[in-house]
């Protein structure tokens, strides 16, 4: 029982401090990142083109292939482009007692 209250008298104690240092309007923050600040030479150099290269459009010109050719195709040496899927795993019937 003394045990106890010995705890939980240092945990009001700690909380105590803790918010006795929180509300110290003294306290001095730390700045995350640096503030953004112009190159040197900045002004001379070429600004990036205004378009971008790549549109993120799909090629229209590719058609698209199904990961698993058809027979025909398995035939004249085409590889899926999948491995095959594993086979299923089933156990032996339950039987009634």
């Amino acid at each position: 029982m003394l045990l106890a209250g010995v705890m939980v008298a240092a945990g009001l104690a700690i909380t105590g401090l803790s918010a006795a240092r929180l509300s110290n309007p003294h306290a001095q923050m730390a700045q995350a990142t640096q503030p953004l600040q112009s190159t040197p030479g900045a002004e001379s150099k070429p600004s990036a083109p205004s378009e971008p290269t790549t549109t993120g459009a799909r090629p229209t010109g590719v058609p698209p292939e199904p990961a698993r050719p058809d027979a025909e195709a398995q035939k004249a040496g085409s590889q899926p482009a999948l491995p095959p899927a594993p086979a299923e795993k089933s156990a032996p019937p339950i039987k009634d007692r």
